[in-house]
């Protein structure tokens, strides 16, 4: 899963979102540095990309990929799930993702100062081109498939995520909605 789909997994709790955001550049039991809210989101994080990473319906879209994608398959796939996660928002979230993404961005912002160094660069991109509410449009995620393309080593192939997902597209929507209701049920009995 990637941005968009941690930050909602979050619940309300803004301690719990911001440390669900910014949990991939802590590493260890440097979560422990942190306050107890920031500490859950953190947390939370793991447990997510753990459930993730490990199910079944995630490792059958991984398999789509891998041939093109090879180690590189799992950050494809969260990130369409984040593009199909976006395109059906309002099955999932009563607030429209205009005004989530706002909201989120205005939190984020307003807290930069908590985050470490790296996501503190990382939020005006973010911003400006809008990640978040742009996934779920083919050009947004062409946009971030390029960039992640330029930061992740050896990504180059990732630009060319979006034509590769057209083929096999409305199997890995229904495989991203069985997936995610797995995700929430799973989020439920932990609470």
């Amino acid at each position: 899963m990637n941005y968009l789909a941690h930050i909602y997994l979050s619940g309300t709790n803004e301690d719990v979102m911001l440390g669900n955001f910014m949990a991939d550049s802590i590493k260890g039991k440097q979560h422990q540095n942190y306050p107890e809210g920031i500490q859950k989101g953190i947390l939370l994080h793991r447990f997510i990309d753990d459930f993730t990473d490990t199910h079944p319906v995630v490792l059958e879209t991984k398999i789509l990929f891998r041939p093109i994608y090879h180690k590189l398959s799992p950050i494809l796939v969260d990130m369409v799930y984040d593009h199909f996660l976006a395109k059906h928002w309002a099955s999932y979230h009563p607030q429209p993702l205009r005004d989530f993404v706002n909201d989120t961005y205005a939190t984020l912002q307003h807290r930069k100062a908590e985050l470490p160094e790296r996501i503190q660069h990382m939020l005006p991109y973010m911003v400006q081109y809008d990640w978040l509410y742009n996934y779920q449009f083919k050009e947004g995620m062409e946009r971030v498939l390029l960039g992640m393309s330029r930061r992740v080593p050896n990504g180059e192939v990732l630009k060319n995520g979006w034509r590769d997902l057209v083929p096999v597209y409305t199997e890995v929507e229904q495989q991203f909605e069985t997936f995610f209701r797995s995700m929430k049920t799973a989020l439920g009995e932990k609470e």
